[in-house]
Formats: C-alpha cells, structure tokens, sequence
C-alpha cells in the first residue's frame, strides 16, 4: 500500500493526501485519504494503478470523468438507469459490444464483483459522454463475460482490470445483463458504509466544516466519499483495536457513537498521519471553545463560568486488565475538572457532567514515565488524586503526545492555584474538645477556630494560626483532623464529623499556591 504525503496547503494547517486503508465489517479496504485543515475525506476508491491507460482503477472505475461533466449527473448507476428501463429483449442474452477506447478516460465504465466475491464482473457504473457510454449499448448490470476473447467468467476482481487494462484501443466486449444483481450493483463501495454522526441544530457547529478545502485535489467524480468534520474528535491509537505492528490510527466521533480505524502501510507513516490529524484538531479547540461560551451564555457551565481548556484523553478504568482505557472528555474550568463521556451537543448536557471534582481539593501527583512499565503509552500519561467525602479517588488519564501532557499538568497545577486565590476561604463545622466549633481556612490568613454562633449569639474566636507555624497535617481517613502547630497546646485535634480527605488537600494547595507566587519553585 503506497502513502504519499502531498504538499501543505494554505491557512497553517496540515495538509495531506495518500492511499490506507479503512475498517469496514471487520474486513480491510484501500481509501485515497485527504487531510485538509478541518476536515479528513475518505474516497472510495481502491487502488490508483492503471488509471493512465483505460481508466480503471482498484474497482475498476474510471478516473477521469467527462471534459466538462461533474457530480452525480456524469454518472450513470443503478439509481439512474433502474431495471426497469432495460429493454426486456437485452436480458438475460449475449451480446457483443465493441468500444473504442479514447485518449483521456479509457473505457468509462466501473466494475464490481469477481470470483473471490462469488459474483460475475459487473458494470456497475458508466460515465457520461466516455466510450461505453457513447454506444449505447451498455447498461449498469451488464456481466463481462469475456474482453477479447479472453473469458472472464470465473475471473477475480483484479484479473478483471489486468485483462480490460491489456485489451488495446479497440475492445470487444461479450456482456450479457443480469436483472437480479442490481441490489449488488446498487450497493455503495465500504466508505459508504462507515458511520458518522450528524449533530442536532442545537449543537455548536461541531460537525460542519467550512467550504471544503480539498477541492483542488482532484477527487473524482465517481468516487464514494465520506467527509469526517475533525471539530472535536478524538485522535488516537492502541484504543479499540489491537496493533501490534503499530500500523493503526482511530479516529473517534465526538458524540462517542461512531470509530474509523486507519491502517498505513509502516508505522512512520502511521505516526506521520497520525501527528498531520491530531495537529488539525488541536488548531480547532480553541475555536470550540469560542463556540461553547456563545452556547452557553451567562448561564455558565456546571456551576463555573469559564471554561479554561478542554480535550479527549484516555482514562485508565479501574481493575486488573492493564491495557483497558476508555476516551473521556476532560474540561477544565476555573474551578472545576469535569469529566463528560462524550462531547455535549445540547445546552443541558454541559451542567451534567460524568464527574466533577473542584480543583481546590484535587493535585497532580504523577506524571511521565511510569516505573518499570513496558507500556509505550504509560510515559504520556498522569494522575490526580482528588480528597473528597468518600475518601480519595485517583484517575490514571493518557495523553497522545508530550506536548499534550505537558500542556494537560501545567493547566491542571496552574487551575488548582488559580483556584485557591479565586475561592480565598473555605470553613467547615467540626467538633474540638467536645466543643461545636467552626474551622476556617483562608489563602491569605491561614487557620482560625471560632465557636458555632448559637441563638444569635456572635462566634467566639479559640484559636488563629499563620500557615507558617503549622508544622504537620494528618488525618486517620475517617473523620479526625490533626493540626500541629507547636506550642504549648501542641497537636490540634479536629472531628470534622465526614472525611477529612476534601480539607487536607484543599491546604495542600492553599500551601502549593502561596509557595509558587512567592516564587519558592519554578
């Protein structure tokens, strides 16, 4: 399988064009694949060889059209010419039709079947004004029984194109039509059959593309071709598919509902590909995320008002199958990391997210290369741990490339001080020598410990500490709080009546932001 990288085209962003192959009903088939800046055209068409001679390609089809002709109009299929339209006295009879070959088009017919199909050669498309259109006696269904004299009954597809490819200028033809193979003519080449979304009018644009920017490259004009608006989808590899000569590229839909699998012929030029469509989606986010604040409005999402970065990853799901990560939609607003399974489409779904864990109580405790693992994904991947009510909850998230982790823990580390100069001050009810009391914790002022107001009363200050005297923080994983801050009354013990998890981390980055604005770590 020959993959040729073309030129780059306008606009800064990549451009590609080269042959691989697509995952159709667990079976593989060649595409010319296109890369423009939003968008990646996959074209039916099965291999390019012979298409200077009779115009035959992998399926046989003509690759040049009609001087003047385009679209569907310059095509003649089972659609346009139905059984019904053949004269009855053609079916199901020989015939002998000469064509005469031109210049520029070759014979203008495609064809379907083959032995290793189970099916006779058919006709199953003929270009208007080309040679076989022009005697007008050819028809879509018609099977090739024979080119020259050679017999093509018990031919398989590609013998079919060697023979039609050697048959010279003037070409003799034994066809005979076939009215029940029309359901097989009719059927779409496998690009066809790749599944895409089609988002709803209240989605932000994400699936549609700007005027195609592929134009100029020449696609044929019969060729099956599906277009995949890159907007938000998730590039990536080693996801769904095993691969180990590491060969394969997928592409996921945003709404999660629909995969391609694309296979190069070595894994350069899988990475090649690879990086050329990743880079494309990543110009687009920023455009997205323009799209989802116009969507969105005031209202904000889920309880934030901006979001800050946004972007696929692959996320470790918990258990013993170490190659098991499922893609996962990670938001990150000023507050918040939210976690949806697919890209929102309505107004609504961006307030209820999968999971949503405040920033303030979450930290980066790992990322790059893990120890000893053999995994070539593990050193792009990180991990956060987040103290809340139930106890901690880890996620193991994957990047794609280095700079995408390098961008994913600076936003995360950065998110979480930010966060802390932006809530200033948080305060929970707790229990100190059996006393109801309040503790609270603020950015600049550190810990204070008043009494819990009652029957109108004013809250009592106890005890206030400067983050400078606070020597250790510990906790027993179930409701205590130990809070040492030397002195005569030494350790301070705190039942903060739930888990204590959300409190120790939210001091840790209260500690952590102060730390990186006074300038104490790079």
């Amino acid at each position: 399988m020959a993959v040729a990288a073309a030129g780059g085209g306008g606009g800064g962003r990549a451009q590609r064009s080269g042959w691989l192959e697509v995952l159709v009903r667990e079976r593989w088939h060649k595409v010319l694949a296109n890369l423009g800046g939003e968008a990646l055209v996959l074209s039916g068409e099965e291999r390019p060889d012979g298409a200077a001679h009779n115009g035959l390609g992998g399926d046989g089809a003509a690759c040049r059209g009609a001087e003047g002709g385009g679209g569907a109009a310059a095509v003649r299929t089972a659609f346009t010419d139905p059984p019904e339209q053949v004269p009855e006295a053609v079916s199901n009879k020989k015939r002998c039709v000469k064509v005469l070959k031109q210049e520029l088009g070759g014979l203008g017919i495609s064809i379907k079947g083959g032995k290793e199909n189970k099916m006779p050669i058919l006709i199953s498309k003929i270009f208007k004004g080309l040679a076989a259109d022009q005697t007008q006696a050819l028809y879509v269904g018609d099977a090739i029984l024979a080119v020259n004299g050679t017999d093509l009954r018990d031919a398989t597809h590609d013998e079919a194109v060697q023979a039609l490819k050697r048959a010279g200028k003037e070409v003799l033809l034994e066809v005979k039509y076939m009215r029940e193979a029309t359901p097989y003519v009719k059927k779409g080449s496998p690009v066809s059959e790749i599944g895409w979304e089609t988002p709803p009018p209240e989605s932000p644009r994400l699936g549609c593309a700007s005027a195609d920017p592929l134009s100029q490259l020449s696609l044929s004009i019969h060729r099956d071709k599906k277009t995949i608006p890159l907007k938000m989808c998730y590039v990536t590899r080693n996801m769904t598919v095993s691969d180990p000569e590491n060969r394969l590229i997928e592409v996921h839909s945003p709404d999660a509902k629909h995969t391609v699998v694309l296979r190069s012929k070595d894994s350069a030029t899988a990475q090649a590909w690879f990086n050329a469509i990743h880079s494309s989606v990543n110009e687009l986010i920023p455009r997205v995320i323009a799209e989802v604040r116009d969507q969105l409005g005031k209202t904000g999402i889920a309880g934030s008002r901006e979001i800050r970065h946004l972007g696929w990853l692959a996320e470790k799901v918990p258990g013993d199958n170490e190659k098991h990560w499922k893609p996962v939609l990670v938001v990150l607003t000023e507050k918040d990391l939210l976690i949806y399974e697919s890209m929102p489409r309505m107004k609504e779904a961006w307030f209820s997210p999968l999971q949503t864990y405040p920033l303030l109580a979450t930290r980066l405790v790992h990322s790059g290369p893990g120890k000893g693992s053999p995994q070539s994904g593990v050193d792009l991947s990180f991990a956060t741990r987040t103290g809340t009510r139930q106890g901690i909850e880890t996620h193991l998230f994957r990047t794609e490339t280095s700079r995408d982790l390098s961008l994913w823990t600076r936003s995360i580390v950065q998110g979480c001080h930010n966060s802390a100069e932006l809530i200033t001050e948080i305060t929970t009810s707790c229990t100190y020598k059996s006393q109801e009391c309040r503790l609270t914790i603020h950015y600049e002022h550190g810990f204070s410990l008043t009494t819990e107001s009652q029957d109108g009363a004013f809250s009592k200050p106890i005890a206030q500490y400067p983050y400078e005297k606070l020597k250790m923080s510990s906790d027993d994983g179930i409701r205590m709080l130990y809070l040492d801050f030397g002195g005569k009354d030494g350790e301070i013990q705190l039942d903060l009546h739930s888990c204590p998890k959300p409190i120790v981390f939210i001091i840790h980055s209260f500690l952590s932001a102060k730390i990186t604005r006074l300038g104490l770590v790079a």
